[in-house]
């Protein structure tokens, strides 16, 4: 198969598409298969240190799976060098531990569609920590409009502006870690943008992905947490998981490295979409999922990833992988 992007099978727009709604029906499935593991596992609402030893567990296993896809694409075990040790390091802090204690929190507290839309938020902080806290990019019109019309749509299904301001639509444990996990989500975009320049991202979110699942495994289970396997579906859905992480960020990053960033950035509108429609289905969400609220709060978040990602064509030469 030829590295060519004209000739490159990743680059026909059907196999593209399929496997970025593929990367995206991953993802989205995440909400409800954290929420199902919940109940497998027997895991309450309060119980942090098991809730941490999960998300640790997790991570392993995607960290586990993301250096041995890797590697068998690479066709060369992949190891980080002396030099990506901190970059490791940060990272883990960053989007795996930060990251998911908030995001295991907050689906212990809300519902999967509204995690799965308030979840969103975070494409549209990464734009504004990128350009007013990293200086990575300038900020256009484009990138306001598409901010404002995502953030519209969040504070919709959040009950609206009148019921923020009352202090209503919103707790700290539910929307409000959501929307923290947003922010973490953010920076160690930005951090991976930036030590991409010099490292393997593959190697710097399997390891990431690795390290930091043992330090919230290790937390938890200090804390006096426990995972117990009442059944083979635990073992199924823990794996799965794993997965979820794991073969997304290979796929995307294998479309990344084949087509310009922004043809596959702006698929990234299904992953909310899909996150709502699994939760419907397998968390019974049916009447948010599909209430007129719910509805447009997608929609608009759904646009504004679209708008923010809109660009003219580029050169293939802008074609660098950049996962969160």
């Amino acid at each position: 198969m030829k590295k060519n992007g004209n000739t490159n099978i990743w680059t026909y727009f059907p196999v593209t598409f399929a496997a970025a709604l593929f990367c995206c029906i991953l993802w989205g499935s995440a909400s409800p298969a954290i929420k199902i593991a919940y109940e497998l596992f027997g895991i309450g609402p309060d119980e942090t240190a098991s809730r941490l030893m999960l998300a640790g567990a997790r991570f392993i296993i995607a960290g586990i799976m993301v250096i041995l896809f890797g590697s068998i694409i690479n066709r060369r075990f992949l190891r980080p060098q002396r030099a990506a040790l901190k970059p490791v390091l940060i990272l883990s802090f960053l989007q795996t531990v930060g990251q998911y204690f908030f995001f295991f929190m907050a689906l212990a507290h809300t519902t999967g569609v509204r995690g799965s839309i308030i979840n969103a938020a975070g494409n549209f902080l990464t734009i504004l920590f990128a350009v007013y806290v990293f200086r990575l990019e300038k900020m256009t019109v484009r990138k306001i409009v598409g901010c404002l019309v995502g953030f519209a749509g969040i504070i919709m299904i959040l009950g609206g502006g009148a019921a923020l301001m009352e202090g209503g639509g919103i707790s700290f444990a539910g929307e409000g870690a959501m929307l923290t996990a947003d922010v973490f989500y953010a920076m160690s975009g930005c951090c991976i943008k930036i030590f991409s320049r010099k490292e393997d991202p593959v190697v710097l979110s399997g390891y990431q992905f690795f390290v930091g699942g043992i330090i919230l495994f290790v937390i938890g289970r200090i804390m006096g947490g426990a995972l117990v396997f009442a059944t083979p579906s635990c073992w199924g859905n823990l794996i799965y998981m794993g997965f979820i992480s794991a073969g997304a960020y290979t796929i995307w990053g294998i479309l990344l490295k084949y087509n310009p960033v922004s043809r596959i950035s702006i698929l990234g509108f299904m992953n909310p979409v899909m996150g709502v429609l699994l939760s419907a289905a397998f968390l019974g969400e049916n009447r948010e999922a599909f209430s007129l609220t719910g509805l447009m709060s997608l929609v608009l978040v759904s646009a504004g990833i679209v708008i923010v990602n809109l660009t003219k064509a580029k050169p293939d030469k802008e074609k660098q992988p950049g996962m969160e």
